[in-house]
Parts: C-alpha cells; sequence; structure tokens
C-alpha cells in the first residue's frame, strides 16, 4: 500500500500549523493566514530517490548550472554538483537553513560547484540557469512563471514537484515512488 500523496501530507502540515498557530478558520482558511503567504512555501524535505529522479528528468550534466528555488537543506543542489557535475546554486530565505545547507557543501568539498544564496527567488538573476528546480506550491508556481518566462532562456528546463505551472504544459509528466512508499508526480517543462 502507497503512502499518503506529498501534497496531501503538505496540506495537513498547513492545516495542523495554522491550527497551532491560532490561525482564524484554521480548518479551512489556513492559507490566508500571514504564515502562509502567497510568496513562500515550508521546507518539507525532497526524498533523495525524488531528487535524483528531478535531476535525470532534466537531463543534468556537466554543461548546466541547476538552480533550486526554495532550496532547503540543499539535497538538490549538492546531488546537481556530487553525482551530476553540474554547477548548481540554491535559493532560500530561511537563514538556519542557509546555513545548514552552506556547511553541508563546504564539508562535502563542493564550494567550486555548488552554493546556496541567501535571499528571495522572486529577486534572483536567473541568468545563467539552464535548469530549474522547484518544490512549490501551485499558487507560488502561478507567480513564479512570470519570472521564468522572462529570466530563463530558451531551452532552458523546468522540473517541479508534485504541483504543476499554471498555464505551461509540461513536456513529460512521470511519477516516482519514494524509500517510504510515497508516490512524487514531476512534471518537465522546457521554455520555447
Amino acid at each position: 500500500m502507497n503512502s499518503p500523496c506529498p501534497s496531501l501530507l503538505l496540506a495537513a502540515w498547513f492545516f495542523f500549523a495554522g491550527a497551532a498557530a491560532g490561525a482564524p478558520k484554521a480548518a479551512w482558511g489556513w492559507a490566508s493566514t500571514p504564515l502562509f503567504s502567497d510568496r513562500f512555501t515550508p521546507f518539507v524535505p525532497t526524498p533523495h530517490r525524488v531528487v535524483e529522479k528531478m535531476l535525470e528528468l532534466a537531463e543534468v550534466g556537466p554543461d548546466d548550472t541547476v538552480y533550486d528555488l526554495g532550496s532547503g537543506d540543499g539535497r538538490i543542489v549538492i546531488a546537481a554538483a556530487q553525482k551530476f557535475g553540474a554547477r548548481a546554486v540554491g535559493v532560500e530565505i530561511d537563514g538556519k537553513l542557509c546555513e545548514l545547507s552552506s556547511e553541508e557543501i563546504a564539508k562535502l568539498g563542493l564550494q567550486k560547484s555548488a552554493r546556496i544564496i541567501h535571499g528571495d527567488m522572486f529577486e534572483v538573476d536567473l541568468g545563467p540557469a539552464t535548469v530549474v528546480t522547484l518544490y512549490q506550491l501551485t499558487r507560488i508556481n502561478k507567480r513564479l512563471r512570470p519570472l521564468l518566462e522572462k529570466k530563463l532562456r530558451r531551452g532552458a528546463r523546468v522540473v517541479a514537484s508534485d504541483f504543476e505551472i499554471p498555464g505551461w504544459k509540461p513536456k513529460k509528466v512521470v511519477e516516482v515512488t519514494s524509500d517510504v512508499g510515497a508516490v512524487y508526480t514531476l512534471y518537465l517543462y522546457v521554455r520555447p
């Protein structure tokens, strides 16, 4: 039997965190609380098997520069540099996660090929990116879409986990099962 869908788990997290924060109407209004803006998604680690499948789906290689928007603990950045030989940049707004992932990059000796920017994913220059990875809610992907359309070069690949980019048609959709049986849906988009 498969584990619950990751997006269902994320929705449950929102519900209980909203309730714990004393959010009004937490049972149905969690998305309207200040804690859950239309700019940020809470950190939910992507399983390593899913990370590898995301990078494989984008056909990441040594000539690529991967940007992970909302990089959390840096696992996608680290995998892109360590296992796929790419240059990799994470963008993370949470200072503690930024520090944690930067320390891990240093510990692994990947500073020449991987780095974390402590900043807002809506303000980062995506010009160097050939691949962008996302694990954001659909409403945030919708807000990111104009930035991606404006800043990404033709042929750049975008892989979104579990949540589509509204208005874009995926080139490929695949499912991957984590080690604990949770099924993730990955969407590959290519900038025309």
